[in-house]
């Protein structure tokens, strides 16, 4: 026999190979089933992985029904894909077939993992793409709410706010906190925009509100009626279920803030034009003040750009109204002095009037000008320009309430007794802190009050009337116009290189 010749069965000159016996399948047969069993239980395990992941998931109903059979299908269609393989290959294996297709295995194993990726294609791994997809889905739920027309009355103490408004990108402000608090609710339908927000006034830094006003949309328990929430009645029974805004949001307000009354209102309701008057009060301790003549030189409609900080840019009208200028005690004493407050309403007031007034009224009631100030301040033709001067603090400041026609603020009786304990309890603390300094005023020496003391109130004080003064609102306009326009020009030029 030549040496290329293959060794036959009765060749004794060359061993055969080890047979696997009549039991056994090929080994690539072997590894495939139990690659294809190891397999089956990883996709089983995903399987459940998915299915829970599906059922747990925010989408709503209609689009569960849509998604959920076919992810099931899909899933169940891998399982099934799997096991027919294993059965394929058990049958082969009892019929000791030594033509067993492993062709077959490989392409029933490849498909089964095609359906399994296909399958989870419904639940993309990146994270960024299951929050947008959640996202999404809670977009369209919010959307589907109904929604309600609302105003909402708020108190704060503004003393660690940057002011009301958030348009200042400064942090933080009592706005910013109350659309924190919205969204953590859920209340909130859309965007700030959206829900067509509006507010009555925008106080400074430092100064606190007991009546502040804002209206948007917000989610409700009732059939949704849009804006029309003054024109459909509702019966008693259907307000019982709708939300307790009040309750629901103190709960998650920092204890500066609290939402003290809501109310529906129609769909043309702005917080801010719809208002017909504001009544702030000024707190002061009363000394020797003598202020009443001239505070009532206030009274009636005037044109207050001395009493203000001039925006000229905005605003060209400076003229407003005031209807009540009240001085009156609060029966709150502290030693020999006794607290006394300023309440002024009008129509509308102009940014920093109500500081500028209070600052003219005590220079009057020290004796530092006369109460004909106010007269020559007033006359715009003889006082164009503002004298400098200081404003009074911010911090005795506060927007008492604001007046609107047909609007009647309700609170829930539990929503009521927690923003009463809620301020009793502030309130006690601050007189706490009050307690532990008048402690620590009587442990100093007393002064020696038998040298009088030399009269201060003159000295280093200049006439309103002799101070340098701010640029008129001409003067101001013209300046703002001027800018205009090289700013214009500027533009228009460098868009011609």
């Amino acid at each position: 026999m030549a040496a290329s010749e293959e060794p036959t069965r009765s060749d004794p000159g060359r061993p055969m190979p080890p047979s696997n016996g009549p039991d056994l399948p090929p080994p690539d047969s072997q590894s495939l089933l139990r690659s294809l069993r190891m397999r089956l239980d990883e996709l089983e395990k995903e399987n459940e992985r998915l299915r829970s992941r599906l059922f747990n998931c925010r989408c709503s109903k209609a689009e569960d029904a849509a998604i959920r059979p076919i992810a099931a299908a899909s899933l169940d269609e891998t399982i099934r894909g799997a096991k027919r393989c294993e059965e394929i290959h058990a049958t082969k294996v009892s019929e000791h077939s030594q033509s067993f297709s492993s062709d077959h295995l490989l392409n029933s194993s490849i498909n089964s993992v095609e359906v399994k990726t296909q399958t989870v294609g419904l639940f993309p791994g990146n994270s960024s793409d299951c929050g947008e997809r959640e996202t999404s889905c809670t977009s369209r739920i919010i959307n589907r709410c109904s929604k309600r027309y609302i105003a909402l009355k708020i108190m704060y103490f503004s003393q660690r706010f940057y002011g009301f408004a958030s348009e200042a990108q400064m942090e933080p402000t009592v706005e910013s906190e109350i659309f924190k608090a919205l969204e953590r609710t859920k209340l909130l339908v859309g965007n700030k925009e959206e829900s067509r927000y509006s507010r009555c006034g925008r106080t400074d830094k430092g100064v606190s509100s007991t009546g502040q006003v804002i209206s948007l949309y917000l989610r409700s328990n009732l059939k949704d009626i849009g804006g029309n929430s003054t024109e459909r009645k509702n019966s008693a029974s259907e307000e019982k279920c709708e939300i307790d805004y009040v309750r629901v949001l103190n709960r998650v307000l920092p204890k500066d803030i609290r939402v003290i009354g809501w109310c529906p209102v129609p769909a043309d309701f702005h917080a801010r034009f719809g208002c017909l008057s504001r009544e702030y009060r000024y707190f002061f301790w009363k000394r020797n003040l003598d202020i009443l003549e001239a505070a009532a030189k206030f009274i009636g409609e005037h044109d207050f750009r001395n009493f203000c900080k001039m925006d000229a840019a905005n605003v060209s009208n400076y003229r407003r109204k005031i209807t009540n200028f009240n001085i009156s005690s609060c029966n709150e004493r502290s030693n020999d002095d006794e607290l006394w407050a300023v309440t002024i309403k009008g129509s509308a007031f102009l940014w920093h009037q109500v500081r500028c007034m209070i600052a003219v009224l005590f220079m009057v009631g020290q004796g530092l000008e006369t109460p004909s100030i106010v007269d020559a301040l007033l006359d715009t033709s003889k006082t164009p320009r503002k004298p400098q001067y200081n404003m009074a603090p911010e911090l005795p400041l506060v927007l008492r309430s604001c007046e609107f026609e047909n609007i009647s603020f309700t609170c829930s009786l539990e929503a009521s007794k927690a923003v009463t304990e809620h301020l009793r309890s502030e309130y006690h603390n601050y007189m706490l802190q009050a307690a532990i300094h008048n402690e620590a005023l009587g442990c100093l020496c007393s002064p020696d009050n038998s040298s009088p003391e030399p009269d201060r109130k003159n000295r280093g004080h200049i006439p309103l009337l002799l101070r340098q003064t701010e640029p008129s609102y001409e003067e101001r306009l013209a300046k703002f116009n001027a800018k205009g326009i090289r700013r214009r020009s500027s533009v228009s030029s460098s868009g011609n290189v």
